[in-house]
């Protein structure tokens, strides 16, 4: 049994930053394709970024040249660095794993393809 565990959220101001750290138990991030999504009140969940198991990644617009995917297959720790923080980014951010990649493909932000989710952590950002 695989397991995400998030961590790293919090309070900040607008302008603020935050580092997303996800550990994952029983498989590696090493073969998995990972992502970031996030969920605000009243809306639906929408991704933020994922990396391939090869490390190639990928970010959503919204969050592009602000935020920042990576990982460390030796701590089986995936983190999103997220700069710049604006009200708008405030919402529970979800780590996910696709633990049956295509070989060699980029990875994609659809929520279908991830088989194996973390509980949250909230990042609230105030202006």
């Amino acid at each position: 049994q695989v397991y995400l565990v998030e961590s790293g959220g919090g309070s900040v101001q607008t302008g603020g930053s935050l580092r997303l750290s996800c550990v994952a138990s029983g498989g590696a991030v090493s073969r998995y394709v990972m992502g970031w999504f996030r969920q605000a009140p009243g809306k639906e969940r929408e991704g933020v970024a994922c990396i391939a198991d090869y490390g190639g990644a990928s970010h959503a617009d919204s969050v592009k040249g602000r935020f920042s995917i990576s990982k460390d297959n030796a701590k089986n720790t995936l983190y999103l660095q997220m700069n710049s923080l604006k009200p708008e980014d405030t919402a529970m951010y979800y780590c996910a794993a696709d633990r049956s990649p295509a070989p060699w493909r980029a990875c994609r932000l659809f929520q279908n393809e991830y088989n194996t989710w973390g509980q949250g952590t909230q990042v609230t950002v105030s202006s």
